[in-house]
């Protein structure tokens, strides 16, 4: 069972650097493309946050109910990201390539931008809800959280 932490200076921490360590996944995620980072990396800092605000807050507070559903939301990662190589078969070209992204009035370096981002979103996303999975499954198996149950 994870409580919440008694610490009042914890609990402060926590709340300003939660959403610093949140905004900088979302950067990382965003210009990943540009330099060292991307999807996987923007979505380990992400659910590397939500793991942290469980250990601050726990899980019996009213906020953190949220967390419960991002885990109920497993497979969107995935449904965006095969979406994004299923519109790119569907436009007649090949599986992930993002010039043929059926997208009326862009150019093909802006639809492969559009391309890019939604797959890395993607990829973010299952990544963010993996760590929170793996983490309350081994907080505390016998009470049911996360996906399989």
């Amino acid at each position: 069972m994870i409580r919440t932490h008694d610490s009042l200076i914890v609990q402060i921490i926590g709340r300003v650097l939660i959403p610093l360590i949140q905004l900088f996944g979302i950067y990382v995620l965003c210009f990943g493309q540009f330099g060292p980072g991307g999807g996987f990396v923007g979505g380990v800092i992400v659910g590397t946050s939500l793991v942290f605000s469980m250990l601050v807050f726990g899980l019996d507070s009213a906020w953190q109910r949220i967390i419960f559903r991002v885990i109920q939301g497993d497979g969107v990662g995935l449904l965006v990201f095969a979406g994004v190589g299923g519109l790119c078969l569907l436009a007649g070209g090949e599986f992930l390539n993002y010039t043929e992204l059926p997208i009326p009035g862009l150019d093909a370096a802006s639809r492969r931008f559009v391309g890019i981002f939604m797959a890395q979103l993607g990829v973010a996303i299952d990544v963010a809800v993996t760590a929170l999975s793996i983490v309350l499954h081994l907080a505390d198996s016998s009470r049911g959280y996360g996906a399989s149950s």
